[in-house]
């Protein structure tokens, strides 16, 4: 069918694309963006904005890194496509880079965040089936927590708006409270991390231990609220309980790998804190090309190394592991050790991301939470009785930013009763003016309310 070329790209954009968890509105005026350099981007009536949430906690390096560019041009005139049932130097390359990073891990390479925790559950519950305890198959997360949009990966995000519509999830998912001392599930904020990880255990014992096969948890929860313990005890206790009912412990760092808390890895933060599994994407390549990892520790692996029919991991992806995607992460990798930028995202994430608190004065501001170059900032109607403030405040003071050239998000479309944190994770490559732009916009919006 002839497209008529009479059309503007906003009629065309109306026409035909389907937007992103976006509601339908007949008087929608199309946002499109046209072109990027650093942490701004430019849309096609020419207005200029600073990406403070890095497209979809993704663009870690800013656009614009020729070294990457030219890295995936170059692999792919040297090999376009090649699936992973056989091998390529960039996945194999990597593979290893990854194992250095994390120490002691074996990659399997998938799509995306979701198609990376998908492949965490199938290997889990194989595991268990390999070593003996074929009655190992729920899956525990966490309220709140985001994995995914695929059914597996759906249904153990905690977050019911997501579900509605979709229902029923994929049997034997479970889910226990985060962590939140601002708003405790157990009435004690001084003992929240301490409860929070006991009744990880108190379920698992409810359940039976025998039953269980994996705990699935973000270091730190990113698009629920930036949620995070209060001390290291919550991440010790985590993998104390998991060894001892033999739960297999999956870290999901698609959004806090690779830089984004001021750490290589969220769960860095924590000494010695080893998980069986560990998922990634997004940062993994700043959003360049679609790619995700499953990393598992060789221990793990070793209940598939047998020749028999019934041990070899029955799962492939067609681009998981793309050469070009490859050779874009190693890049990207390259350019975050080269430059220091973890270092430098802990120190200007206290330094000039960290004067958000200063509006926690403010008698809207509940809380103010933040580490490295990711921030919420919850709001409420009065600080004493903490009750979230409307939806429409909470668009009211995105669309006010978005006014004056910054974009920054909200959960309120994805939490019932209790979407109320804007948040913020802009590139790790922001200048310290863009950082500086940032904090002042949002305050100034915050303030005139």
């Amino acid at each position: 069918m002839k497209t008529p070329t009479n059309k503007t790209v906003e009629q065309l954009d109306q026409d035909y694309l389907w937007h992103a968890v976006h509601r339908y509105h007949p008087d929608a005026v199309p946002f499109i963006a046209d072109k990027g350099e650093g942490s701004w981007f430019t849309d096609t009536k020419g207005h200029r904005y600073m990406d403070g949430v890095s497209g979809l906690w993704c663009l870690n390096l800013g656009h614009g890194q020729t070294e990457i560019i030219e890295a995936a041009t170059k692999q792919m005139e040297d090999l376009a496509y090649f699936p992973l049932s056989f091998g390529h130097k960039p996945a194999i390359q990597l593979a290893e880079k990854l194992d250095q990073l994390l120490g002691g891990y074996r990659t399997f390479f998938a799509n995306g965040g979701s198609d990376a925790n998908e492949t965490a559950f199938k290997i889990a519950r194989q595991h268990h089936k390999q070593t003996g305890h074929p009655e190992k198959y729920k899956m525990i997360s966490r309220y709140r927590g985001y994995h995914g949009n695929s059914l597996g990966a759906l249904s153990a995000t905690a977050q019911a708006n997501r579900k509605m519509k979709y229902d029923p999830a994929a049997p034997g998912f479970l889910h226990v409270p985060p962590p939140y001392a601002y708003r405790s599930s157990f009435g004690n904020p001084d003992r929240d991390d301490e409860l929070a990880a006991n009744y990880l255990e108190q379920t698992i014992l409810w359940e039976g231990p025998e039953s269980v096969a994996a705990f699935i948890m973000e270091p730190i929860i990113s698009g629920g609220g930036v949620l995070y313990p209060q001390t290291s005890f919550y991440y010790e206790r985590v993998r104390e309980i998991c060894d001892q009912y033999n739960v297999l412990l999956i870290l999901d760092e698609v959004v806090s790998g690779f830089g984004r808390t001021g750490r290589m890895f969220g769960h860095m933060h924590a000494e010695n804190f080893k998980p069986d599994i560990i998922t990634l994407a997004k940062g993994l390549t700043s959003g360049y090309l679609p790619l995700g990892a499953t990393c598992v520790k060789e221990s793990i692996y070793e209940s598939f190394k047998n020749n028999s029919e019934d041990h070899h991991f029955r799962h492939i992806s067609t681009y998981g592991g793309h050469p070009a995607s490859c050779a874009v992460a190693l890049k990207a990798i390259e350019i975050i050790e080269r430059g220091q930028i973890v270092e430098r995202v802990e120190e200007l994430g206290e330094t000039i991301l960290g004067k958000l608190n200063q509006i926690s004065e403010h008698p809207m501001v509940g809380e103010v939470r933040g580490i490295g170059f990711l921030y919420g900032i919850e709001l409420v109607t009065d600080k004493e009785s903490k009750h979230p403030v409307a939806d429409s405040v909470m668009k009211s003071i995105v669309a006010a930013c978005q006014a004056k050239g910054l974009i920054i998000g909200k959960n309120s479309d994805t939490i019932p009763n209790g979407g109320n944190v804007l948040i913020i994770a802009p590139p790790l490559t922001s200048t310290e003016d863009d950082l500086r732009f940032l904090v002042k916009t949002l305050t100034d919006v915050i303030q005139s309310y």
